[in-house]
């Protein structure tokens, strides 16, 4: 989403500009140290900061290599209350490992998912632990420039491409645009699957990849709505003129599901958070007000499965609030029949690259 930008932070931008600028040349001339390892570890990260997807992608890309691979997922773990180095378990908690660690460690009960904030040192920690371990994905790794991954996918955001974006805090951008050419894989992220290819070309000789470079365009695609919290619940009915629903979020981008649902539902009141918002009584008890005062006949608390994750640990929410809490599973679709070639790519080099040696 496009940030709502003044003039007088540009200066600002300049100078942080400057000093990543600065941070990123030390380490492409080799004064600050890179780390390799020798197993695969694919990189997904952005430039801007959030709202691209990188969670679902991760996602796409545990559920495809667990199948043949001994996959591992390291996450930073934002916004949890611990520190150093950590494996998810069924006893975690989204203060111990971060809501979307959590998420992935649910889904993929057969994945390692582990959290570190220094990811060389997560890295090692992983393979002594789980020695047996065949690739390492990194979540949102692009700038930790101590660690130079096998593989690196770069994903900017279709309506706010990286190319016509600006540095923080006057813009999204965490570092250059011009340091795009670090990545191996560039997604075009939420794109509209009407995309005309007319556009796609436009956008391709923007983006002004190199020839070592891969570009394809994905899209978000809405799953059926799940209960949040256990137990039978009936399914969700969309009827455009009996149906509202209090849409609650904490995510960067609510607008995507937001329009989704737009178009499902007679009536919608949102509720928007910042990203990774942790909630609190007050927060549920808001929630609960604005859900009384929807009047459709069938009525529901629809939020994200971040979220979902994050509210499931209100145990307190009383009967029939608790069943009315459902969240949206979201995963990712390639456009232009890219699903096939995409796959092949991943696939290949964690099959045949026995060091995590770049492949362009």
């Amino acid at each position: 989403m496009p940030k709502t930008r003044s003039i007088f932070l540009y200066p600002l931008s300049l100078v942080y500009g400057l000093i990543t600028g600065i941070r990123n040349f030390l380490f492409n001339a080799g004064v600050l140290k890179s780390h390799e390892f020798s197993i695969p570890v694919i990189c997904v990260g952005n430039i801007a900061a959030g709202g691209t997807g990188k969670t679902p992608h991760t996602e796409y890309l545990a559920e495809l290599l667990q199948k043949d691979f001994r996959v591992a997922v390291l996450s930073r773990g934002y916004k949890r209350k611990t520190s150093g180095f950590l494996i998810a378990g069924n006893g975690s908690s989204v203060s111990d490992i971060g809501d979307e660690p959590l998420q992935i460690c649910r889904k993929f009960p057969g994945v390692t998912v582990a959290v570190d904030r220094d990811r060389v040192h997560g890295v090692k920690e992983i393979l002594n632990a789980f020695p047996e371990t065949s690739v390492i994905i990194l979540d949102d790794g692009f700038q930790h420039r101590r660690l130079v991954p096998g593989l690196a996918i770069l994903l900017t955001g279709f309506s706010n491409l990286i190319i016509n974006d600006h540095m923080l805090p006057y813009g999204n951008l965490r570092e250059s645009r011009h340091n795009i050419h670090r990545a191996d894989i560039i997604l075009i992220t939420k794109s509209p699957g009407d995309i005309s290819p007319i556009q796609r070309r436009l956008i391709v000789r923007d983006m002004q990849k190199r020839p070592y470079q891969n570009l394809y365009f994905t899209s978000l695609s809405y799953g059926e709505p799940a209960a949040v919290f256990e137990g039978d619940r009936p399914a969700v009915n969309f009827t455009k003129d009996e149906t509202g629903i209090l849409l609650v979020t904490g995510i960067a981008d609510p607008a995507g599901l937001k329009e989704y649902l737009s178009a499902r539902t007679g009536e919608i009141v949102h509720i928007s958070f910042g990203d990774h918002h942790n909630f609190n009584q007050a927060d549920i008890e808001k929630i609960i007000g604005a859900f009384s005062e929807i009047r459709a006949q069938h009525k529901y608390i629809i939020t994200t499965e971040k979220d979902s994750v994050r509210l499931r640990e209100f145990t307190n929410i009383a009967e029939p609030f608790r069943s009315a809490f459902y969240y949206i599973p979201v995963r990712i679709w390639f456009l232009n029949d890219d699903k096939e070639e995409f796959d092949n790519l991943i696939i290949d080099y964690v099959r045949k690259n026995k060091r995590n040696n770049r492949i362009s």
